[in-house]
């Protein structure tokens, strides 16, 4: 059985292979020896095969808007300016690490979210708005809060006379951290016309010491994301610009 199914396999390949150069030879009715004076004569070349160049302008194009320009000053800054275009959502991913976000706070004005001097500094130096959001990850909490101004010199002005600090806000499941004198751990830094300032600390009261690891990492987190969401607004804003120049 095997043999004779190996003929008949055979009998197939030979009838395959033949059909092909059947086919692969048949396929023009001219005879082959065909006189190269009979084919037809290539066509006559022009005299002059010569065209233009093409033209190019000698005006470079505009380089693309600069994303901080949109950022640094409320002349171009015309975005809204809300809790939500800053802190959106209900919980914060940065890799791995997940902060749950507790109460929320605008207010134009910008002393009352404040401890210390850092009211009047603010205040001074023409604050238009203080946004404050809050963020907790396993036992330790965070306020984050974005002071808007009307140009980057003022902005930088306030973090440079910065004193006392943010203040803490609870709420959203969020319990009362950082008063009554316990030790917290304060950062503030600008970025166009936003300055930017974090406080945080345990949960229990604990005092924040160097040592603690997890308080500074929380604060690294939204301290970087704060820092995005103001770029990104530029980014947004340049982009818009790029699209429609006579908008």
């Amino acid at each position: 059985m095997m043999i004779g199914g190996g003929a008949l396999a055979t009998v197939a390949i030979g009838a395959i292979v033949t059909t092909a150069v059947v086919t692969s030879n048949g396929g023009g009715t001219g005879k082959a020896d065909k006189k190269a004076s009979q084919l037809p004569a290539p066509a006559d070349l022009p005299e002059d095969t010569s065209a233009p160049a093409p033209s190019f302008s000698s005006v470079a194009p505009p380089p693309p808007p600069n994303p901080k320009d949109y950022i640094s000053s409320a002349e171009k800054d015309k975005a809204p300016v809300t809790v939500d275009g800053f802190f959106p959502g209900k919980k914060l991913t940065m890799g791995d690490r997940v902060h749950l976000k507790g109460a929320t706070s605008s207010s134009a004005k910008c002393a009352t979210g404040t401890q210390g001097a850092l009211g009047s500094v603010l205040t001074n130096n023409g604050c238009k708005q203080l946004i404050r959001a809050t963020y907790r990850k396993d036992g330790v909490a965070v306020t984050v809060g974005v002071a808007v101004f009307d140009t980057e010199a003022r902005a930088k002005k306030a973090v440079d006379q910065s004193s006392g600090g943010l203040a803490s806000l609870s709420g959203g499941g969020v319990a009362t951290f950082c008063r009554g004198g316990t030790v917290c751990l304060r950062t503030s830094n600008s970025y166009g016309r936003y300055a930017y300032f974090t406080i945080g600390g345990f949960l229990d009261g604990k005092r924040v010491t160097t040592a603690d690891e997890n308080v500074y990492a929380v604060n690294k987190d939204l301290t970087n994301f704060t820092f995005r969401q103001i770029h990104r607004r530029g980014q947004l804003q340049a982009s818009q610009a790029a699209a429609d120049p006579n908008g």
